[in-house]
């Protein structure tokens, strides 16, 4: 859960989050947000799953796997 100091909290949804844990709370927050709006049922919370999911596999194909294959050549295969 992201639990950051009280005092942070407005600056962070300002100026974004400066470490992972004020970005976890930026993700929490817009999630509350949006049950919210939407109310709260079953198909809310699985469309939120499917964005997340969504988000960390776009994340990984386009910037983790790319930049793991450049640390692999540079510094070898595992394998």
């Amino acid at each position: 859960m992201p639990y950051i100091k009280e005092e942070r909290k407005n600056d962070v949804l300002v100026n974004g989050a400066t470490n992972a844990g004020e970005l976890n709370y930026l993700f929490t927050y817009w999630i509350i947000q949006y049950i919210l709006d939407k109310g709260e049922s079953y198909q809310i919370y699985n469309d939120i799953i499917g964005a997340l999911e969504g988000a960390k596999q776009e994340l990984y194909r386009r910037k983790i796997a790319p930049y793991e294959n450049i640390k692999m050549s540079k510094n070898g295969d595992v394998f």
